[in-house]
């Protein structure tokens, strides 16, 4: 009687793609969180969002939140959520191509920016009374050809994780820098509601879906993806199966630890946009706000929550081996974190109304005088 056993690799109890994942969503958060604060300092930090001559000038390039298009936001991102896993095999394409546009431009975005810093290479041409620049021109081809061959080689797993990498932090760093909060009541009332939003399709949809898997995990990873599992079971198809195709939402890191399935097949880690923009529009208010007060501790503080929160949610992960979501960590401690400094400052009402506070504040003042009593001149 013959016996065959097969080699089974120790399992490493630490995954550094996490690490490679955390330090991908710190430099997003970081650099898009300061970079929303940068034409409000170079406006002297006269006001916080869409008030003032300085402002309006930024007004075709920036967003800013009101109570409504939170509401709207959200409601949009259940109602697109609750689609793709229904309808995932049509809306992916859907999604796909929106990806390439997005990042594409976003990626643009970013790096124009820091090309237009370089004083040499501007030549120009005019075109149609239109003033363009040679270097713009072939970095918007470039941005263009860099989505174009992720969208051809977007199921090709050992390389393109990268480039979907490079278009995703482009894309999260121009959305922070872009959309901006104008006051802490609405950062906190977006961060609550995309708080119960993640929470509600993580761990209370599995009760209600057929196969018990959370809708958010499904969409997020695919169906019927292993990306889903903890890597522990290992199945071998008879055919080798079509590739599937992915949402491009997500941060995606090959695990760097071994196991039965790694030396197989290429296994991912995976961060979703989300956990980095939803924070990072928080971040970038306080960056803004700093800029008003000229201070940093609040751009500081909130960017050392979020990095609290992630380690926190990725130890979790670990021991429990199941997919968190991030928010549930990442929302209490960077909303706590600037109540707190907010309220140990003195700040919190200034914090809390933001931009509205400085209209108030400026609209009170004649009022003031006005009241003065007969007799009293003021200086």
């Amino acid at each position: 009687m013959s016996e065959c056993s097969f080699f089974s690799p120790p399992v490493s109890v630490f995954d550094y793609s996490i690490l490679i994942i955390f330090l991908i969503a710190m430099f997003t958060v970081s650099v898009g969180g300061y970079w929303s604060g940068v034409p409000d300092e170079d406006a002297g930090g006269r006001s916080l969002s869409d008030s003032g001559n300085s402002e309006k000038k930024q007004s075709d390039k920036n967003v800013s939140f009101t109570v409504f298009t939170v509401l709207i936001f959200v409601a949009v991102c259940c109602v697109m959520l609750v689609l793709l896993y229904f309808f995932y095999k049509y809306l992916v394409y859907v999604v796909i191509a929106i990806f390439c546009l997005a990042s594409a431009l976003a990626l643009y975005n970013c790096l124009s920016a820091l090309v237009t810093k370089i004083t040499v290479g501007r030549c120009r041409f005019t075109f149609r009374t239109k003033v363009i620049e040679v270097r713009l021109l072939f970095l918007a081809t470039f941005c263009i050809a860099l989505a174009v061959i992720w969208a051809v080689f977007r199921n090709e797993e050992r390389w393109v994780w990268i480039l979907q990498n490079i278009l995703g932090i482009a894309f999260c760093i121009n959305f922070i820098k872009t959309l901006k909060m104008p006051n802490f009541k609405l950062c906190v009332l977006l961060l609550i509601l995309l708080l119960i939003y993640d929470v509600f399709f993580v761990f209370i949809t599995p009760f209600f879906t057929k196969n018990g898997q959370s809708i958010m995990i499904e969409v997020a990873a695919g169906p019927s993806s292993d990306e889903k599992t903890g890597g522990d079971i290992l199945e071998v198809p008879a055919d080798t199966p079509a590739p599937q195709e992915k949402l491009p939402v997500v941060i995606r890191v090959p695990r760097l630890m071994n196991s039965a399935q790694t030396q197989c097949t290429v296994m991912f880690s995976l961060l979703g946009f989300g956990d980095m923009i939803v924070p990072g529009l928080l971040i970038a208010y306080c960056r803004r706000f700093d800029v008003r007060i000229d201070s940093r501790i609040y751009f500081i503080s909130c960017t050392l929550a979020y990095a609290v929160g992630m380690v926190i949610a990725f130890t979790v992960l670990i021991l429990t081996k199941m997919g968190q979501p991030a928010l549930l960590y990442l929302v209490p401690f960077t909303i706590i974190t600037s109540t707190v400094i907010a309220w140990r400052r003195g700040e919190i009402k200034m914090f809390w109304k933001g931009s509205s506070y400085e209209v108030l504040e400026s609209s009170r003042k004649p009022l003031l005088q006005d009241d003065e009593p007969p007799g009293v001149i003021s200086e």
